[in-house]
């Protein structure tokens, strides 16, 4: 970051909401998806299998370490709601 770099500077000392808010829903969508998979009696695996993703990807999502994008919560949403 340079010294200058007012607008680094600023989100270092404030923080960026929509990053925040972006986080935010990231969780609220893996809990539900968590939830929905327990209600179902389905496991982790069981997602990556229906949905033909990595496992580890899975957890990831699930664990809010990574998003999902809007293609990937479309075709679990089909997958779950069959």
């Amino acid at each position: 970051m340079e010294e200058n770099d007012f607008v680094s500077i600023w989100l270092e000392e404030t923080g960026n909401p929509a990053i925040e808010e972006l986080a935010r829903t990231n969780v609220e969508i893996a809990d539900k998806t968590a939830k929905t998979l327990a209600d179902k009696g389905l496991t982790k695996n069981d997602l990556s299998v229906l949905v033909d993703i990595n496992p580890l990807e899975i957890e990831r999502w699930l664990e809010g370490r990574h998003t999902f994008s809007i293609n990937v919560l479309k075709e679990i949403s089909a997958k779950l709601n069959d």
